[in-house]
């Protein structure tokens, strides 16, 4: 890329955050500050990841200014690396489920026939199961590792990615440029990368931040629950559940989390309605 496009992209980029609504506006300075709170957690916070610092639940003050959690740790300090950890991991298993779901959908969609029933079938057969429950049972088995976290999560979303992609593929495949392009002796790869996926491209982008915040939030309650993101590693979800206890006497410690969950949830939502809107061409009067 060179200096003329970088340039040009950061111009068009900002036209288009100029344009967009305060809703838009809002989640995308929301998403700027947690990817820069989660890139830059080592310099951020006065204190290591993991490290023990004073006596459990110390209350606010200028040495703690959130406080510590169970084991004295600060909390300031965990939110920052639980951004880095929980937003990272839900990150990279999102772009696995959709590397593999949308795949998937793409050549149900363009070989049809066996394929595509074999396929539906089997993620038929895997969404009949809730998956909150289907994933506790296969971390129970597999282990609570962060690889196997991510693997399991994203092969239980990939079946809502591909239910998604193979849907909207189905409608493009039969549109006359593409059968256009059989006729000419285009090969299946083609098809699929050149003639269909453009074309659902901004659906596939705007799931993809759904399904991110549906990852998030069920890493958080696996790690609410223990088979998630494993201590020491600071994650949101474990620390709702280790500073629980102080709702009992009105602290509102264990909200500061929890917040940061909803907060993130509710901005990516913000972000992805828009680019919707935007993408399908409609206007406001």
């Amino acid at each position: 890329m060179t200096v003329i496009d970088a340039r040009a992209i950061l111009v068009s980029g900002g036209r288009r955050f100029v344009s967009a609504p305060v809703s838009a506006k809002f989640g995308m300075v929301v998403i700027a500050m947690y990817v820069l709170a989660a890139l830059l957690a080592p310099h951020l916070t006065p204190y290591g990841e993991a490290e023990i610092v004073g006596t459990q639940f110390e209350p606010w003050s200028p040495k703690f200014w959130l406080g510590t959690d169970n084991l004295g740790r600060d909390m300031l300090t965990r939110l920052a690396f639980g951004a880095r950890n929980t937003i990272g991991i839900a990150l990279l298993t999102t772009c696995l489920a959709f590397s593999i779901g949308a795949f998937a959908g793409l050549a149900a969609a363009t070989f049809a026939g066996w394929l595509d029933q074999i396929l539906a079938r089997l993620v038929d057969v895997l969404m009949s199961i809730p998956q909150l429950i289907f994933a506790l049972l296969l971390l129970s088995i597999f282990g609570t590792s962060v690889s196997a976290l991510v693997v399991v999560i994203a092969l239980l979303d990939s079946t809502r990615v591909f239910r998604l992609s193979r849907a909207v593929a189905i409608n493009v495949a039969v549109l006359d440029y593409v059968e256009a392009a059989r006729l000419r002796g285009e090969g299946a790869t083609w098809i699929m990368t050149r003639e269909i996926l453009p074309n659902i491209a901004p659906t596939l982008v705007a799931e993809f931040g759904l399904r991110f915040c549906f990852v998030f939030l069920l890493i958080s309650a696996l790690s609410f629950l223990g088979l998630g993101i494993q201590p020491p590693t600071a994650d949101w979800g474990s620390m709702v559940r280790d500073t629980a206890t102080l709702i009992s006497y009105g602290d509102i410690t264990p909200l500061l989390p929890a917040g940061a969950i909803a907060l993130l949830a509710v901005a990516v939502n913000l972000v992805v309605d828009w680019f919707l809107h935007s993408a399908s061409g409609l206007h406001d009067d």
